[in-house]
């Protein structure tokens, strides 16, 4: 297949996303191979929650629009033009995903197969039906893919190189496990938004979307912030009081119950609305309905201080105070140019 062919697939995948929304799911009669897809998709999603508790259709509906937007002709050919893609050399290439979040090894997958290559998927026990289903759909719109997509259940074998996402604990077994083999190895990561006092209150309530998509279990989510001494979280309380309806879920309820009960139990100092608590902590990683906080004095020290912990760090969010920083709202919008943990995949796949 040539690369016209297979971004060409992609598009075609990106035009079928585009139906399915949480308020207005229309199915298109000019979408390819609709008919035995649309409907099953649409169950799919149905039974997404009981395949795991956190993947409500509100998120799995998100998820299902960012691909939509980003999967058009000229995405791709924008995040393509600076590679030079041979798709007659085709090599093995093992995924071992994720499951945090609905999808959350799509770019992956799409990195290895608009490359060229042949990829073996093993999908996390917390996502094993999204992905599948959209390889059944890519193959129904290029049957040529059949023999470049595998799910493996069992133990990988026969793979020139691997791309293996997981925590710090899992990173470990992987390095080593794959020590021989070209590996792109991801490890725990948190986001963090630096605040000077000044964001209005749009600004916010945008920060609210970062923090609180997909329950904060991404690691473009934000878990800490850091604000200038001093600083009240009145406003900040304020905004964010748009997104209270997360403690009617009740996976979110227990954590933040149980979270909330350990820091009291331990006399840890908590500012706290009834849905999410702060504490002030020099860590990264929160846990779920809680944000760590932390002060500073000095903005170019802090930005100094961020950049010696980047392997720890996926996202700044700040109104240009943080040099490379994201907009308040952003962080679940990556482009396909966008690399986790800024590691450029196709590069990767293409000098392996």
């Amino acid at each position: 297949m040539t690369l016209e062919t297979k971004k060409s697939v992609f598009v075609e995948l990106g035009k079928f996303l585009s139906q399915f929304s949480e308020d207005n799911t229309i199915k298109n009669p000019d979408v390819l191979n609709n008919d035995p897809f649309f409907d099953a998709f649409i169950d799919l999603i149905k039974l997404s929650q009981s395949h795991n508790g956190w993947y409500t259709p509100e998120h799995v509906y998100f998820s299902i629009q960012s691909w939509a937007t980003a999967l058009t002709e000229e995405n791709l050919n924008q995040w393509l033009s600076d590679y030079t893609i041979d798709t007659t050399k085709s090599k093995n290439i093992a995924l071992i995903l994720a499951g945090n979040i609905p999808l959350v090894g799509f770019h992956d997958f799409l990195s290895v197969l608009i490359s060229g290559n042949t990829v073996l998927v093993k999908t996390s026990s917390n996502d094993q039906h999204l992905l599948p289903f959209l390889a059944k759909y890519i193959i129904a719109i290029e049957p040529k893919f059949a023999d470049k997509i595998t799910f493996v259940e069992g133990k990988l074998e026969n793979f020139d190189a691997v791309i293996a996402t997981g925590s710090n604990n899992t990173a470990r077994y992987f390095e080593y496990y794959f020590k021989d083999k070209p590996s792109i190895i991801r490890k725990s990561r948190n986001s963090v938004a630096v605040l000077s006092g000044k964001e209005t209150k749009v600004q916010l309530i945008a920060l609210g979307e970062d923090i609180f998509r997909y329950f904060g279990l991404g690691c473009r989510n934000v878990s800490k912030l850091f604000v200038p001494k001093g600083y009240s979280f009145n406003a900040f309380f304020e905004a964010i009081f748009e997104y209270q309806d997360v403690i009617h879920y009740e996976k979110y309820a227990n954590n933040y119950d149980y979270n909330k009960a350990v820091f009291l139990m331990s006399n840890f100092k908590l500012l706290d609305n009834g849905f999410l608590t702060l504490k002030e902590d020099k860590s990264h990683a929160s846990p779920i309905s809680s944000v760590f906080y932390e002060y500073y004095e000095d903005v170019t020290e802090l930005q100094t201080r961020l950049e010696s912990e980047s392997e720890q760090i996926q996202c700044i969010v700040s109104d240009n105070l943080i040099l490379n920083s994201i907009d308040f709202g952003q962080t679940q919008h990556p482009q396909l140019w966008n690399y986790a943990d800024n590691v450029d995949t196709i590069s990767f796949l293409l000098t392996t």
